[in-house]
């Protein structure tokens, strides 16, 4: 069986308080977006894990999906075992979220393969436990997302006539070291007001706190997020700790890109709302 998980963009994002766990308090809205991966999941003899597309670091039996698995398994012991095969295309490292979509994914399509029955609560209480960003690939629908995030109220976001531009840098940033450049505030006007508001109005008030500690380590971001304004959008911003962009433009309105006439590299995609 075949599922394509989708990433997200976040639309603000306020680190709020540090708590005595480790993890700090945040407000954001997820937005998800049709950047999709491949994931296909069948029985196996015994457990196993492949992947394609761009390269994934790190050991994959770290990988989530098989950490969604492995979470099941510890509850459905008669589950069976089964080999995962993931096409990334998602860019990795990129604010985007597309790990903790594979893992969520994994955790709906494991509940749909073998009749688990198990209830959105408990889908999002697995997804907690793999990851902040997962729970909200159980709903993906626009989402106001509090505590590490995974707290999530669906919230209505309407961006019809209105198409996304996302510019991949191919910058890895460093979530931890973006964490601890960003001094916690609680004030002013909560995110979910301001996205409340006409998307003109969000230029001046629609906040990332770690766009500036992230533009200090790579001003190169800066500079796009400079250049998709002077491009026409109506709204851009880091998404995540970065270091994808994106620049919300009307119908029809994004612009032409040209690589080799830019002081740095990306990939770009464009999205229709």
């Amino acid at each position: 069986m075949v599922v394509f998980p989708n990433c997200k963009i976040n639309l603000g994002l306020r680190i709020l308080r540090k708590r005595s766990d480790g993890y700090h308090d945040l407000a954001t809205v997820f937005y998800p977006l049709a950047i999709k991966d491949v994931l296909e999941i069948g029985r196996a003899p015994e457990p196993g894990f492949t992947a394609y597309g761009i390269p994934i670091p790190g050991d994959p039996q770290n990988n989530l999906c098989l950490k969604a698995w492995q979470l099941l398994k510890k509850e459905f012991p008669g589950l069976p075992s089964i080999h995962i095969h993931l096409y990334k295309h998602i860019p990795i490292g990129a604010g985007l979220g597309g790990g903790s979509s594979d893992g969520a994914f994994t955790l709906l399509l494991l509940n749909q393969l073998f009749n688990l029955g198990l209830t959105e609560a408990r889908l999002l209480n697995y997804a907690a436990q793999l990851g902040s960003d997962c729970p909200f690939f159980i709903l993906n629908t626009p989402s106001l997302g509090g505590g590490r995030g995974e707290l999530l109220q669906p919230i209505p976001v309407d961006l019809n006539g209105y198409d996304i531009l996302l510019i991949d840098p191919k910058v890895h940033v460093s979530t931890a070291q973006a964490f601890s450049l960003c001094t916690p505030a609680d004030n002013g006007p909560t995110i979910g007001s301001i996205i409340r508001q006409p998307i003109e109005t969000w230029r001046n008030q629609l906040t990332n706190d770690f766009e500036e500690p992230v533009f200090r380590l790579h001003p190169q971001l800066r500079d796009i997020k400079t250049l998709l304004y002077e491009k026409g959008a109506v709204y851009a911003s880091l998404t995540g700790s970065g270091s994808s962009l994106f620049g919300i433009y009307k119908k029809a309105g994004i612009p032409a890109l040209n690589a080799e006439s830019l002081p740095f590299q990306f990939e770009k995609f464009e999205l229709s709302c």
